[in-house]
């Protein structure tokens, strides 16, 4: 069973819109080693598991960063919202002259035609979809679970690897700050996750060496990731676990694979930041909640209101 606290796990920079890098994120969305992607993969291995009751600390390390992909694509794809979000006023850049959508006959959702993913605009209502970079869907046979835990391990050694790999692609595309405050946050916790994978893989007898981590991106050269990495978040794990009986920090634990320096260690999850719900685009003629509704919503409103007082004053007499 989830909880949702209605809080996104890391802050979104306030920027201005820009279609081609919401594009650009779908990758690291709905991509064959995108957030869509380890969140099903990870989920379903943990459900799946099998074994006695001494092998618990590695489904428990499965569920818990299964569980926190949630909160990724979550992220990710609020990220993308707000991109395209009022994006037919999108100019590029400042100092390019660029008549508003409507001016000289200009018809309200013309960037559509010619820039980033139509069906951002026909489809999506200015959001994301469950597609990759190149618009195809995201398809389950994306999905490893092979039931052997070594073999799973690995393979998700890989996932968060080459996922990061891709990130730090998608960070030098960009500079938009919205952009860039997700990807960044993405980075650093794909190489946590790496970490998690690695050290499991350890407790079974494999030796890394100087290999890790992978790939050798030196993402640290990107400022919104250093300061990321100088609190330590590549070297933490969440359990998503209230109860606190995950056994995660059993492998979660001890020098990092990264060989920066760091010692591993878990937390319960990580404080929010407060979701906010978009405007309405009327262009795209949604929500389109009309003046007759909302009337009959708050009448509907007001009478269970009277009928809740009222059924409360007969139960206290």
């Amino acid at each position: 069973m989830y909880l949702h606290v209605e809080e996104l796990i890391n802050e979104i920079q306030i920027d201005e819109p820009d279609p081609a890098a919401a594009n650009a994120l779908q990758e690291g969305l709905g991509g064959q080693f995108g957030e869509m992607r380890t969140m099903m993969q990870y989920l379903f291995q943990s459900m799946n598991f099998r074994g006695d009751p001494s092998s618990k600390p590695y489904k428990d390390l499965l569920q818990g960063i299964g569980t926190e992909e949630i909160s990724h694509v979550e992220l990710i794809g609020t990220t993308i919202a707000r991109l395209l979000d009022g994006s037919p006023d999108y100019h590029g850049k400042k100092k390019d002259p660029v008549d508003e959508p409507g001016a000289k006959g200009a018809t309200p959702l013309k960037i559509a035609l010619d820039t980033s993913n139509i069906h951002h605009y026909l489809v999506a209502a200015q959001g994301a979809l469950p597609v990759d970079a190149a618009g195809n869907p995201w398809s389950g046979s994306y999905v490893y679970n092979s039931g052997n835990l070594v073999l799973d391990l690995l393979y998700n050694l890989m996932l968060e690897s080459t996922g990061r790999l891709q990130k730090c692609r998608i960070y030098e595309m960009t500079a938009n700050k919205a952009a860039r405050s997700t990807i960044a946050y993405l980075i650093v916790r794909d190489q946590a996750h790496e970490n998690a994978y690695a050290k499991a893989l350890e407790s079974l007898g494999v030796n890394w060496g100087p290999l890790l981590p992978i790939p050798k991106t030196n993402a640290e050269q990107f400022p919104e990731v250093k300061k990321l990495l100088d609190l330590g978040l590549q070297s933490v794990q969440y359990t998503f676990n209230p109860e606190q009986t995950s056994q995660a920090a059993k492998l979660y634990r001890g020098a990092s694979p990264s060989n920066d320096g760091t010692e591993l260690s878990t937390a319960i999850m990580p404080e929010g930041v407060p979701i906010t719900i978009a405007p309405e685009r009327r262009e795209e003629f949604s929500p389109g909640l009309d003046p007759e509704l909302l009337a009959l919503i708050q009448a509907t409103a007001e009478v269970e209101l009277i009928a809740a007082d009222e059924a409360g004053s007969g139960s206290s007499s």
